[in-house]
């Protein structure tokens, strides 16, 4: 398969790109790591007449940390998520996550924007964001503007973003003490879109009980699901097994699952019960130890990723 004839633009800085799509609008694409786009390209389910190129654009691609907040280049390679000890310690839940997606080779080019961008509903990395509280920052000529993960993703493969908009930077907030993070999914082989998944965040009081917790779901509607008013049922109680039950009980009324040849909404539902489940328990046994706790001394600042074939 071939693509449909399109022209090429590399620009080198943001303001390039910027200007490009300012010019161009919903004529152009945005190629980022073309691990989605280049397929659908290639089936010709896209024929954009421009092709926008940020891969020479080394401004958007870093990982840092900036006022006690992890913020995150567009073009940062999936990978270097994986990989990065900042992660780890600020976003274990990126770190756990990371693996899950695709395969070594996808992720050695896949961005971390381009993900989101994408917004597949089975993806991994925007049920995170929600479940993180992260902030998207997204650009164009005419300045930027904030955006919550949680209300980035509208619909199938749908955000917030305007034509004339590039996602730049991802911010993660600081996480307290006494939190706890997991993810769960499955899948009928390692590397597969999943047929159902789930990232959590539970912290606890100094008493023991839930004070705060996330539950966002992937692979369960047209976009990630995420489960507040489940989660709402946790505030302020103990978590115990039969709380926890109750909730992963309770998620079947804010899922959406439809069926087709992997599964059906019945065994999607079911599995969304069980994860949940799974996933609190892992989370709250975290913040029960101080797993939430930021490590110390990873502060600063990264040059420009290198790719991973230099690392």
């Amino acid at each position: 398969m071939k693509p449909a004839p399109f022209r090429y633009f590399a620009p080198s800085t943001l303001q390039e790109a910027l200007d490009l799509l300012a010019e161009h609008g919903d004529a152009a694409k945005v190629l980022a790591g073309g691990q989605s786009l280049t397929p659908m390209m290639n089936f010709r389910l896209v024929t954009p007449a421009i092709l926008i190129d940020l891969n020479p654009i080394s401004e958007l691609s870093f990982i840092r940390e900036q006022d006690g907040h992890l913020v995150i280049g567009a073009m940062a390679r999936q990978r270097h998520l994986e990989r990065d000890p900042r992660v780890a310690a600020y976003a274990p839940l990126i770190a756990e996550t990371m693996p899950f997606v695709a395969h070594p080779q996808i992720r050695n080019r896949g961005t971390v924007g381009g993900s989101l961008a994408h917004a597949d509903p089975a993806a991994e990395l925007p049920a995170v964001m929600i479940a993180l509280d992260a902030e998207f920052k997204l650009s164009s000529q005419k300045g930027e503007r904030q955006v919550r993960a949680a209300d980035f993703f509208i619909g199938l493969f749908t955000t917030a973003l305007d034509p004339t908009e590039l996602l730049t930077e991802i911010t993660l907030p600081t996480r307290m003490p006494r939190t706890g993070h997991a993810f769960q999914e499955v899948s009928r082989r390692h590397g597969d879109f999943a047929l159902a998944g789930v990232a959590t965040t539970v912290a606890l009081d100094e008493q023991g009980a839930c004070r705060d917790a996330r539950i966002v779901y992937l692979g369960l509607g047209m976009r990630p699901i995420a489960a507040d008013a489940a989660a709402k049922q946790m505030i302020g109680a103990m978590p115990t097994a039969e709380a926890i039950q109750h909730v992963a009980n309770a998620v079947d009324a804010e899922i959406e699952p439809s069926t087709d040849i992997h599964a059906s909404a019945e065994f999607r539902r079911h599995l969304a019960r069980v994860l949940t489940r799974r996933a609190l328990e892992s989370a709250i046994a975290r913040a029960r130890v101080g797993a939430g706790s930021p490590r110390p001394g990873l502060g600063g600042t990264t040059p420009p990723l290198r790719e991973l074939k230099d690392l």
